[in-house]
């Protein structure tokens, strides 16, 4: 089983960028948390992920889901403004959930 602390690693950036206070403000902490997933997702192979683990990165994909390549961070930011109370709730459900995960499997290898 791969190592993940690479992921750890981001996930904990991610959790970082959406703790309070958010000194550039809440879109500006999302998108940034929507980085650090992206540069965590670049080495991910979905068959290493269980089931739980597949869904919460599917989910968390779909709030990051741009078209095209060209400026994410400005997608991502234009994207975070948009969101309802809800869906940063769930943002930052999927974001916490696989923080813990990470880093479960990284201290198990």
């Amino acid at each position: 089983m791969k190592n993940f602390g690479y992921q750890a690693e981001k996930f904990s950036s991610a959790v970082r960028a959406l703790m309070l206070p958010h000194a550039k403000g809440e879109a500006e902490a999302i998108a940034a948390a929507f980085h650090e997933c992206n540069l965590a997702f670049n080495d991910i192979h979905r068959d290493d992920l269980d089931e739980g683990a597949k869904e919460w990165v599917q989910k968390l994909e779909e709030y990051m889901k741009s078209d095209g390549e060209d400026d994410l961070q400005g997608k991502w930011l234009i994207k975070a403004a948009k969101l309802t109370e809800e869906e940063k709730s769930e943002l930052s459900e999927c974001v916490y959930e696989l923080n813990t995960w990470f880093h479960m499997y990284f201290w198990k290898s």
